[in-house]
């Protein structure tokens, strides 16, 4: 073990193992979010934990690969889905109005939480609902933030699930189907037997106010 470990473990009062753990997941956790990455530089789609469900992702402002996701999920033509930006300035990328409230509410907000707001150009077609909304949440999940940050552009989170099946909450409950369909598998938090409320969904209202559609 280096001597920087065997210091960290004496003054943290832990074992030597402990840290050789510990340090192991970091790299384990580096190593995923590296790979991740690396596929959504290339257009492809990958399965990996959300901050709510296990989702299917790619870059969204690729449209091809956005329709390759929803070829995979079965998904018709007008159904958008959530693009995941890494902070409000991202998110800035992505919208044609923001909402003066908007940067307050993200400061106070406890949980994932969907922002439909108008959109810009950039976000790729298939992701603007028929309103010319497009649903953006500033993702807190350090796995999903680190992946955003890195890749640079918003992340397409859509539930890992062919359309109309149910929802994975937890990676052994992804359909077979999808595992084998996606480009990579993100091997981080398959063991997590966590489950996560849906996000809350906030919309801007005619008026030019924050709305909640589902708490």
């Amino acid at each position: 073990m280096p001597m920087l470990l065997k210091q960290a473990a004496r003054v943290a009062g832990v074992s030597e193992q402990s840290v050789k753990s510990v340090k192991s997941a970091m790299n384990f956790f580096r190593q995923e979010v590296d790979a991740a990455v690396d596929i959504l530089l290339t257009q492809q789609v990958i399965l990996y934990p959300t901050d709510t469900v296990w989702g299917l992702g790619c870059d969204a402002e690729v449209p091809r690969a956005v329709e390759k996701l929803y070829q995979l999920k079965g998904r018709p033509e007008g159904t958008p889905s959530i693009v995941l930006v890494a902070d409000l300035a991202m998110l800035r990328r992505y919208v044609a109005q923001v909402p003066d409230e908007l940067e307050a509410a993200l400061a106070a907000q406890t949980r994932p939480t969907t922002y439909l707001l108008p959109a810009s150009r950039i976000v790729a077609p298939g992701l603007v609902g028929p309103d010319g909304t497009v649903g953006l949440r500033v993702v807190q999940d350090e796995f999903c933030h680190k992946v955003v940050r890195r890749l640079g552009h918003g992340l397409v989170s859509t539930s890992a699930n062919k359309t109309g099946q149910p929802t994975p909450a937890v990676y052994a409950e992804v359909d077979p189907a999808i595992v084998r369909g996606v480009d990579h598998v993100v091997s981080w938090r398959q063991d997590d037997q966590t489950r996560t409320a849906p996000s809350r969904i906030v919309r801007l209202g005619a008026n030019g106010a924050l709305e909640v559609v589902r708490d």
